[in-house]
């Protein structure tokens, strides 16, 4: 009896033992799976692993010192699904790094010093969903980068040196959902940067260097439901900033340098639930503007430079009998005139403010 069930613990062993695992790494499978998952996270490897099992298909190599990813590095794993790079010192990936790999579904390179993405580099890579490419040194994108990619969903690129977006840069991505360009230097974006990203659901510009943003620059983003521009030098906006955006359901504005709004600005984003407008240098806003957007259930105006005087009035107004969820009613304060600084808005009597001289 004891030696049959040494025999069956043998034979599960057995089972579990993968060949080609390179020393330095772990390699392991699970009962009756023809998958590998080979672990070589923090290894001290400088270089990509050549003689990986044949059957992985999750291969991590983070927090390793490797510079370089040649040319073919997944050709003897073609069933390889996710490979994480992130936190090496990769500075090239070879034009030819990623061929044969038609499974992988998520790449990460986040943390390395890449400075450009190969022409093309990617091409091979039909089913990608997932490649993050944040925290490099990345200054240019170009379309051809993508080329081949149609159905990757989440492109992140936080945290790199992009200064512009030029037109047609994400075409080849249509079925992108998820696009992070935080944390950049982003001055300028082209009218035609955002061409054929149709499903497009969030996009992350916050904490770049746009003083505007161009007219329609916005508009084939049908699909958008958030968008995020806090931490901007924005200091006005154009009547036609968010054309297009019909299904906009979340718009952050925050830490700015707008002045004012105009009137129509958010006519075109009839579903826009969730609004936020604070640490700006907003005056005065027209109530009006809001009492036209039936679906707003939030909106965050604190920390603004209020003019108490009549032209807030219809502003006031509309606070007094709106059901939407405000800023805290104390954050909410006057900046000016000097006898009603501090004082707070909802407080104010609309028939005692005075019109400016």
């Amino acid at each position: 009896m004891q030696y049959s069930l040494w025999l069956m613990l043998v034979i599960l062993w057995v089972s579990q033992t993968v060949e080609g695992c390179p020393d330095v790494c772990k390699c392991s499978r699970k009962s009756g799976s023809e998958k590998s998952e080979v672990n070589c996270h923090k290894r001290g490897l400088f270089s990509f692993p050549s003689n990986l099992p044949p059957d992985a298909w999750i291969l991590h190599l983070g927090e390793n010192g490797i510079a370089e990813v040649k040319a073919n590095v997944l050709r003897s794993v073609p069933k390889i699904e996710s490979v994480n790079l992130e936190r090496n010192s990769i500075k090239s990936i070879h034009p030819q790094a990623f061929a044969g790999a038609k499974q992988l579904m998520l790449l990460n390179l986040y943390g390395n010093h890449i400075t450009s993405i190969p022409p093309r580099g990617f091409q091979d890579l039909l089913n990608l969903r997932f490649l993050m490419l944040g925290q490099n040194q990345i200054g240019i994108l170009k379309a051809e980068m993508f080329a081949g990619m149609r159905n990757l969903s989440d492109l992140d690129l936080p945290l790199n040196a992009l200064t512009t977006l030029p037109s047609h840069v994400f075409k080849p991505l249509i079925t992108l959902r998820v696009l992070d360009l935080s944390l950049n230097r982003i001055q300028r974006i082209s009218p035609k940067a955002f061409t054929g990203l149709k499903q497009l659901m969030f996009l992350n510009l916050d904490n770049n260097s746009l003083k505007t943003i161009p007219a329609g620059a916005f508009k084939p983003l049908h699909s958008l439901e958030m968008l995020v521009l806090d931490n901007n030098l924005l200091s006005t906006l154009s009547m036609s900033a968010f054309d297009g955006l019909s299904n906009l359901q979340e718009l952050y504005l925050r830490n700015n340098e707008l002045e004012h709004l105009p009137p129509d600005v958010l006519g075109n984003v009839p579903r826009l639930s969730q609004l936020a407008l604070s640490g700006n240098r907003l005056k005065t806003v027209d109530g009006n503007m809001f009492a036209h957007m039936p679906e707003l259930k939030k909106l965050y105006l604190h920390d603004n430079q209020w003019q108490c005087d009549c032209n807030i009035s219809a502003l006031l107004q509309w606070m007094g009998q709106t059901k939407v969820t405000l800023s805290p009613p104390d954050s909410l304060r006057c900046v000016s005139p000097p006898e009603l600084r501090n004082k707070s808005l909802r407080s104010l009597q609309t028939s005692k403010l005075l019109c400016p001289a």
